[in-house]
């Protein structure tokens, strides 16, 4: 029981010590919206994965039965708890991995990945283990930063993203998540790509896609080679 308890955490004190303030930062400069944006059409039995501090819960729209959130960092999801208490859905919060996701097959509505693939191990077993759990037809909520479509801003996202990554928790830059959806057996039904601007100004995480993908057959098999499907060296 405490080795399984252990495998499902993942730390990072001192990333989860200032995330809350990055992302307040963020939401005052625009991310509340694409909280909304992404969550306006969930419906029925949710799963969220990586839930951080549960800064989606309040934008959960009443038509929600429940959202299950699995969150690994001890830390985080401390304040995920305390943010499930005030949101207007009923939320239960797991500790759990997104490589090894704590719920039965086809099993929820709908997923929810808000800034998460970016940060871990083995996106294609996370994806994977989405498509587990979704029921047929299920739909897959994403919001993520991406590499940039720029070649000159990827060659940035690159060259920073050594540094990038440790400061923020494992967090890499150049990743095509979108892609990486696809390849997990996802059809992509819309999605929106965008700068997130700060003050007018972009960022090195900057490129951002919201969208809602389906799951339409069987997900690629996972792996445990910890080489994160979508990582690039351009």
């Amino acid at each position: 029981m405490a080795a399984a308890a252990k495998k499902s955490q993942v730390r990072h004190p001192l990333f989860a010590r200032i995330y809350p303030k990055i992302n307040a930062f963020a939401e005052a400069h625009g991310a509340l919206e694409h909280r909304q944006e992404l969550l306006a059409g969930a419906t029925g039995q949710i799963m969220e994965v990586g839930a951080g501090t549960g800064a989606n819960f309040p934008h959960y729209p009443e038509q929600v039965d429940q959202v299950i959130a699995v969150e690994p960092e001890p830390r985080l999801r401390q304040l995920a708890e305390q943010a499930a208490a005030k949101a207007p859905v009923p939320v239960e919060i797991r500790a759990g991995r997104a490589e090894d996701l704590p719920l039965p097959d086809a099993s929820v509505d709908g997923a929810v990945l808000s800034l998460v693939l970016c940060s871990l191990p083995d996106v294609r077993r996370a994806l994977s283990e989405v498509a587990r759990v979704l029921r047929p037809g299920g739909a897959l909520y994403f919001y993520e930063h991406v590499r940039s479509g720029s070649p000159r801003f990827a060659r940035k996202q690159r060259l920073l993203n050594p540094v990038w990554s440790l400061l923020a928790g494992g967090c890499q830059l150049t990743r095509d998540s979108q892609q990486a959806i696809v390849d997990a057996g996802f059809a992509i039904e819309r999605v929106r790509h965008f700068d997130f601007l700060v003050n007018g100004r972009t960022t090195p995480s900057s490129p951002c896609i919201i969208g809602v993908a389906r799951k339409t057959g069987p997900a690629l098999p996972g792996t445990s080679s910890g080489a994160a499907h979508g990582d690039q060296a351009l």
